[in-house]
């Protein structure tokens, strides 16, 4: 892992991460875990969002180019530091990036977008999450990027519980990029805890 990865890896582990056997944790699903992802412990953190930024740019580097995507975003609210964060970082190598913001429900004003950003201009894009579980707030967003004709080529996500989420979301024929796994903070906590 580079230093920045590592970096984030810790604050996530320290901000966003938490292990609980009794009781366990209800997820927006209804499903019942011991694992709980709180990313935006790390994404509103002023190290933990910058941090996030470049390790998500880096990671979608080989989607990036003359044909490759010009945009990204997700489902607000826990996509919209992510897509930010990594604008302003692709902005700061000199990439043009336009993060994008996708509405639970349609404006209800006005034009009554269910996107915001410069979506008009924009063909290829990468959906942003924070946590995959199943996946269905990530699928939201390819579908509500997909209506709007954007051309979605992949999903990124920080951390995948590793819980079908990401064959979930394979099922709409976009592969997953993850920086984290549920598998490497369990790693972490294991080595962690006293035997």
């Amino acid at each position: 892992m580079s230093s920045s990865r590592d970096r984030l890896f810790d604050i996530l582990y320290k901000k966003s991460f938490i292990y609980r056997e009794d009781p366990p944790f209800t997820l927006v699903s209804g499903r019942q875990s011991f694992y709980y992802f709180d990313c935006k412990g790390a994404t509103l953190d002023a190290e933990g969002v910058a941090l996030t930024g470049e390790v998500m740019l880096d990671a979608l580097a080989p989607f990036i180019g003359p044909d490759g995507i010009g945009g990204i975003g997700g489902l607000t609210l826990g996509a919209d530091p992510i897509s930010i964060s990594t604008a302003i970082a692709a902005y700061r190598r000199g990439i043009a990036l336009c993060p994008l913001i996708v509405r639970k429900e349609p404006k209800k004003h006005g034009t009554q977008k269910w996107i915001e950003g410069d979506a008009g201009r924009l063909k290829k894009v990468v959906v942003i999450d924070d946590v995959i579980t199943t996946g269905g707030s990530t699928i939201t967003a390819i579908e509500r990027l997909r209506e709007s004709g954007l051309e979605v080529v992949r999903a990124a996500v920080v951390i995948d519980r590793e819980e079908g989420g990401r064959e979930n979301i394979e099922k709409t024929g976009i592969k997953v990029v993850s920086l984290f796994r549920r598998s490497d903070f369990d790693a972490r906590r294991l080595t962690a805890s006293p035997q």
